[in-house]
C-alpha cells in the first residue's frame, strides 16, 4: 500500500489522502474477513479492510435462538454430494445453477475452514459434525452454536486477520465507488469514504471486494442491527446489475432489541396480546377471533417457530397468518403488538394442541404451566439473551413486529463471484444476490464464505498484476470530491434533516415494498421515491455536526437503493409473479386470506413459470431502471474424469470457463 496527497481546491480540506492497494475489502462481516483471509493465504499480500467497525455490521450483530450454518452434510450414512446440494439450492427457484453447484462445492472446505480457525460446531466422539435439517432442506445438513453462530465466525476470522497482520481501517463509511472506462467494458477502480470527523479519504485498487451486507438501512421495522445499513446502493449507482431484488425474507421480530423470534420463541405458545399506541391501555389476545379454536389459534403460533418467515404459501390456512395479522394490528389499526411469556394464553391446553405441536412439547419436557417456564426447559439461553440487552421477559411482554430480515438477491455476479459487468469488483455475502426465491436456513453464512474463496482465487490467478491508471484515478477522484463537496455545502441550507428524508424511505419500503405488495401503493410509491431521490440529490440534507457528514452523504446511496427496490419490485408484479417467496400481492380477483378478514385481502396465485427465470434490474439514469428476465442458467455437468479435471487445472483453464 503506498500514499499520496491530492491537493483540493477551496476553503475546506486542503489535501485528500489517497491510498492505493492491489485489493480492497469494502466490509468487515463474515464474508469480507474470509475473503482478505483467503487473499493473504492466495499469495495477495497487498490487501486492506475499510470498515465502519469491526464490531459492526449484521454478522457480529445477529442471530436467533439456534442460529443455522448449512454445509454439506458431514456425519451418519445419509448420501449426498455436491450435485445433490446443488439440486437443493436450485430447487428454490430463480436461481442460477452453476452458482448453485459452487456454493455446494464449496461448502465442506468452507466449513472446516471455520472449524480449523476454531469455531466450536459440535460433533461426536469420532468426529462426525452433527446435523439437523433445517427450512426447505431433505436432509440433516444444518449445525449451529447456538445463538451466536455468525458473531462466533467472525470473532475467529479476526484473530486470523490479525495473526496475518492484514490491515483495518476502522471508522470509515465509504461513499461512492470509483469506477473507470477501460477498453469496451467498465471496472472498479477504489472508493471515497468518510471518516468519524467528517473528513475524505480515497482509495484506488486494482480490486475491491465489496462486502456491503444486506439493505438494513432501507426499512422502518428492520431485524437488520441498528448499526447496519448497507451500502448495495453504492454499486448500484456505478451501474453494477443486480439481480433478484424482490426475493426478500421477512418474520416476526421484537424491535426494542432487534432479534428474529424464531425457534422456541414460538414453540412455547406464548401469549400474543395488543395494545394502544401508549403499550400498555387496552390490552387484548387479538388472535383468536380468527381461529375456530383456542387450540387451533396455539397450534399455529407453535408452528411459526418451525415455519419463522413469512411464506406466502402458507398464508391461507397457514402459520403465516399470524404474521399478517400483527401486520394488520400494527401498520393499519395503529396498535403495537407483544408476546407476553409470563402467563398463559386464554384457553390454552396441552390437549387442545395438535398432535405435532403436543408431542413436541411433551418429548421436549416443556409441559409447565407457563410460556416463560417452558423456555427456561426449552431454551434457557433465549431469556439470557435479552436479559443481556436490558429486556427481562420473565417481568415485561417483548414488543414484536413484521420485519425485513434478509434479502436473497443482490448484485449479480458469475460463478467466480465477479460483477456479471462491472470489472474487478467483487460482490460477497448478503449483497451477492445469489439466492432464489427459496433457500435452506443458514445458506446464507455458507454462501458468504464460500464468495471470499471464489474472489480471492480468481483475483490471484487472473487479476494479481496491477493494470489500473493511478492517474485516472486520481483525476475521477477529484472530479467525485467537487461535486461531493457542493453537495454538502448545499445541505448546509436543505429544508429537510438527514434523520427526516431517512424516517421517510425507511417507511415507505416498509409500506410498498415488504411482505405486502400492490400494484397501485406501488405506483403511488415509486412517484414520491424518485421525487424525493431527486430533491436528496439536488437540494442536500441538513446535517448538524461533522460527525453527521457521513450520515448526511450515506442518504443518497440509501434513497436511491430503496426507489431502484421498488422499481424490481413493481416489475415482478407487473409482470405476473404473483404471491411467492416472503411476499403476497394483493390482487382484487385472487384467493381470499381469510373468511374473518375483509374481502379486499385477496392474493394473486405464484405464477411458477418465473421459478426458471431470474430478474436482473440495471439503473441508467435516475429514474430510468431497466429491467429484464433471464433463463435460469443449468447445473453444471462437469467432465471430472481426473486426468483432464487436473490437466484443466494445471493449465489454468478452469479460470475461463
Amino acid at each position: 500500500m503506498r500514499e499520496t496527497m491530492l491537493p483540493l481546491p477551496g476553503d475546506g480540506q486542503d489535501h485528500l489522502p489517497l491510498r492505493m492497494v492491489h485489493t480492497l475489502v469494502i466490509g468487515s462481516g463474515a464474508a469480507g474477513l474470509n475473503a482478505a483471509v483467503q487473499l493473504r493465504a492466495a499469495g495477495v499480500d497487498d490487501v486492506l479492510i475499510v470498515t465502519e467497525g469491526l464490531d459492526q455490521g449484521t454478522s457480529i450483530n445477529t442471530g436467533s435462538d439456534k442460529q443455522t450454518y448449512y454445509k454439506l452434510s458431514l456425519c451418519g450414512d445419509e448420501a449426498d454430494a455436491p450435485s445433490l446440494l446443488a439440486q437443493t439450492f436450485f430447487g428454490g427457484g430463480a436461481m442460477h445453477g452453476d452458482l448453485a453447484l459452487v456454493e455446494a462445492s464449496l461448502s465442506a472446505r468452507a466449513f472446516l475452514h471455520l472449524v480449523n480457525l476454531g469455531v466450536p460446531f459440535p460433533c461426536d466422539a469420532y468426529g462426525q459434525f452433527a446435523g439437523y435439517k433445517t427450512d426447505h432442506d431433505p436432509r440433516r445438513r444444518a449445525t449451529s452454536i447456538g445463538p451466536y453462530t455468525s458473531r462466533e465466525m467472525c470473532r475467529a476470522l479476526i484473530r486470523r486477520v490479525e495473526e496475518r497482520n492484514i490491515p483495518v481501517l476502522e471508522n470509515r463509511v465509504v461513499v461512492e465507488l470509483i469506477t473507470l472506462e477501460e477498453d469496451d467494458h467498465r471496472r472498479v477502480a477504489g472508493c471515497l469514504a468518510v471518516d468519524a470527523e467528517g473528513r475524505f479519504e480515497a482509495f484506488g485498487a486494482e480490486n475491491v471486494v465489496f462486502a456491503a451486507g444486506g439493505p438494513g438501512g432501507l426499512y422502518q421495522t428492520s431485524v437488520y442491527p441498528a448499526v447496519h445499513t448497507g451500502g448495495i446502493g453504492l454499486a448500484l449507482a456505478a451501474g453494477a446489475t443486480a439481480q433478484n431484488l424482490p426475493e426478500s425474507q421477512f418474520g416476526l421480530a421484537s424491535i426494542a432489541f432487534r432479534w428474529n423470534v424464531s425457534g422456541t420463541f414460538m414453540q412455547v405458545v406464548p401469549r400474543v396480546i395488543s395494545t394502544a399506541a401508549d403499550g400498555q391501555s387496552d390490552p387484548r389476545e387479538f388472535l383468536g377471533e380468527y381461529f375456530d379454536s383456542p387450540g387451533d389459534m396455539h397450534s399455529h403460533i407453535f408452528l411459526k417457530g418451525y415455519q419463522w418467515p413469512f411464506d406466502s404459501r402458507k398464508v391461507v390456512g397457514g402459520s403465516s397468518i399470524i404474521d399478517l395479522l400483527v401486520y394488520i394490528e400494527t401498520v393499519l389499526h395503529g396498535r403495537r403488538v407483544f408476546l407476553d411469556f409470563r402467563a398463559e394464553s386464554h384457553g390454552f391446553r396441552l390437549e387442545g394442541l395438535s398432535d405435532e405441536a403436543r408431542d413436541y412439547l411433551v418429548q421436549s419436557g416443556a409441559t409447565q404451566s407457563t410460556p416463560i417456564d417452558r423456555l427456561r426447559v426449552m431454551n434457557p439461553a433465549a431469556i439470557e439473551l435479552y436479559a443481556d440487552h436490558g429486556i427481562d421477559i420473565t417481568t415485561e411482554p417483548l414488543e414484536i413486529a413484521v420485519c425485513a430480515q434478509h434479502n436473497n438477491g443482490g448484485l449479480a455476479a458469475n460463478h467466480w463471484w465477479e460483477s456479471v459487468n462491472l470489472k474487478h469488483l467483487f460482490p460477497v455475502g448478503e449483497v451477492n444476490g445469489s439466492h432464489g426465491v427459496y433457500r435452506p436456513g443458514g445458506s446464507a453464512l455458507n454462501s458468504g464464505q464460500v464468495g471470499g474463496f471464489r474472489a480471492a482465487e480468481y483475483i490471484a490467478a487472473r487479476y494479481g498484476v496491477w493494470t489500473v491508471d493511478q492517474s485516472s484515478i486520481e483525476r475521477t477522484v477529484l472530479d467525485s470530491m467537487k461535486y461531493l463537496s457542493d453537495w454538502l455545502a448545499v445541505s448546509q441550507n436543505a429544508s429537510t434533516t438527514w434523520q427526516d428524508e431517512r424516517a421517510e424511505f425507511q417507511a415507505r419500503m416498509s409500506r410498498a415494498g415488504a411482505h405486502v405488495r400492490q400494484k397501485d401503493t406501488l405506483d403511488k410509491a415509486l412517484d414520491q421515491a424518485w421525487r424525493q431521490v431527486e430533491r436528496i440529490e439536488h437540494n442536500g440534507c441538513r446535517f448538524a455536526t461533522l460527525s453527521e457528514t457521513a450520515e448526511a452523504l450515506r442518504n443518497r446511496q440509501l434513497a436511491l437503493a430503496h426507489a431502484v427496490y421498488l422499481e424490481a419490485v413493481r416489475f415482478a408484479v407487473a409482470s405476473g409473479t404473483g404471491s411467492r417467496g416472503s411476499a403476497i400481492v394483493v390482487d382484487p380477483t385472487g384467493e381470499r386470506v381469510h373468511p374473518k378478514l375483509d374481502a379486499s385481502w385477496r392474493i394473486a396465485p405464484e405464477d411458477a413459470s418465473f421459478r426458471s427465470q431470474v430478474q436482473e434490474t440495471r439503473l441508467v439514469a435516475l429514474g430510468q431502471v431497466d429491467h429484464r428476465w433471464v433463463p435460469c442458467r443449468p447445473i453444471p455437468q462437469s467432465d471430472l474424469w481426473f486426468e483432464t479435471a487436473w490437466a484443466r487445472f494445471r493449465s489454468g483453464e478452469i479460470y475461463d470457463e
